[in-house]
């Protein structure tokens, strides 16, 4: 297996969400999705269970999904930056735990770096650090658009 070969990113995350058309995106706003870690080897975030439930009180399969494609995606968007843009193609998850309360962390790694695609694990965890649900998200990069 060849090496992971990450471009460097020298912008804050203030800085990388200012950039973005518009800024942290209004589901990630409705969700309590924060970023707090940015860097080419790993993007970590954090996200309330409460308010991202299903009727059963139990964090929603769909609410781990937006944090682990907000994640993935910010990952792709990093090793395309700045030639190309990134659009998720593919997800897939793995429930393997309930969470009820607190707040769960998603980290995304990336496991290819490609030309024309990008694919990251995203791993969500809750206050115990016990695997809530495990994602991968498969970004295309395309040409950033002309004008």
């Amino acid at each position: 297996m060849s090496e992971l070969r990450i471009p460097p990113i020298d912008m804050s995350i203030d800085e990388f969400i200012a950039q973005m058309p518009q800024g942290n995106g209004a589901l990630n706003e409705k969700m309590g999705v924060v970023i707090t870690e940015i860097s080419p080897e790993r993007i970590v975030a954090t996200m309330p269970v409460e308010g991202n439930t299903q009727p059963y009180g139990l964090l929603h399969g769909g609410a781990s999904v937006v944090l682990a494609e907000t994640i993935g995606s910010i990952g792709s968007a990093i090793h395309a930056f700045p030639d190309k843009i990134a659009v998720g193609v593919d997800i897939n998850a793995t429930h393997h735990r309930a969470a009820t309360s607190g707040t769960v962390t998603g980290t995304a790694t990336p496991i290819h770096l490609g030309r024309s695609m990008a694919a990251f694990e995203v791993v969500i965890t809750n206050e115990q650090g016990k695997r809530v649900c495990t994602s991968r998200i498969t970004c295309a990069l395309l040409d950033q658009p002309q004008g």
